[in-house]
C-alpha cells in the first residue's frame, strides 16, 4: 500500500493556525471540537455524533465540555459571535491531545489519520517548548538567588568597611600612653 501524507489529500495545516487553536484551559492544552471538525473537513455535529457513539473511548482527561464561564472567556478571546447572531448554540466540547489521538480511531479517515499526525507533532513541539520555557525560568531564578546572596555579602563588606574607617579615624587611646609618629588634627604643644 502506497504511503498517503497530507498534502497528497489535501490538507495544508499551518503549524501557526494550529497553534493559534491551542488552547490552554484548566491547566491542560486542548482543542475546540469546531476547530478539529474543521480541520479533519467534517462538520462539527457529525464530529461529535461519532465522539458520542464511542464515549467510552474518551473519558474525562481526552474530552470534556467547558462551562459557561471558561465558554464566555473564551469566546472574547477569540472572537465568535454569540448566541443569535450566528454563533454556536452549545458549549462546546474540547478534547486534550489524547483526545484529539482517540479521534483518529473515532473518524477513521485517511485524512483524520494524516491530520491526527500533523496535530501530534505540533503537539509535541509546544510541550517541548514549555518544558525549555521551564528550564530557562528555573535558570533565572537560581541567577536571582545568587545576585541576592551576591547583594548581602556586599552590603556586609560595605558595612564592615564603614566600620574600620571609624576605628582608623578615632583611634582607640590607651590611658597612660602618649601618643606617639603622626597625629592627627595637629596639636603643637603636645610635642
Amino acid at each position: 500500500m502506497a504511503k498517503t501524507d497530507a498534502t497528497q489529500l489535501g490538507v495544508t495545516l499551518i503549524e501557526t493556525d494550529v497553534q493559534n487553536q491551542i488552547y490552554s484551559i484548566r491547566n491542560t492544552n486542548v482543542m475546540l471540537d469546531s476547530d478539529l471538525a474543521e480541520l479533519y473537513g467534517v462538520e462539527t455535529r457529525v464530529l461529535n455524533q461519532a465522539v458520542s457513539r464511542n464515549l467510552d473511548r474518551f473519558p474525562e482527561d481526552f474530552m470534556f465540555q467547558l462551562d459557561t464561564h471558561e465558554w464566555e472567556s473564551l469566546i472574547s478571546q477569540i472572537v465568535i459571535s454569540k448566541k443569535g447572531r450566528g454563533g454556536r448554540r452549545k458549549i462546546p466540547y474540547v478534547f486534550t491531545e489524547h483526545g484529539v489521538l482517540m479521534l483518529s480511531s473515532v473518524l477513521n479517515s485517511q485524512r483524520a489519520i494524516q491530520v491526527n499526525i500533523r496535530i501530534m507533532r505540533i503537539f509535541n513541539q509546544l510541550r517541548t517548548a514549555i518544558m525549555s520555557e521551564r528550564d530557562i525560568r528555573l535558570e533565572i531564578e537560581k541567577i536571582k538567588r545568587s545576585l541576592d546572596n551576591h547583594d548581602k555579602n556586599i552590603e556586609l563588606v560595605f558595612h564592615y568597611l564603614d566600620e574600620l574607617n571609624e576605628k582608623v579615624k578615632r583611634p582607640p587611646l590607651l590611658p597612660d600612653r602618649k601618643m606617639v609618629g603622626y597625629k592627627i588634627g595637629g596639636n603643637k604643644k603636645d610635642d
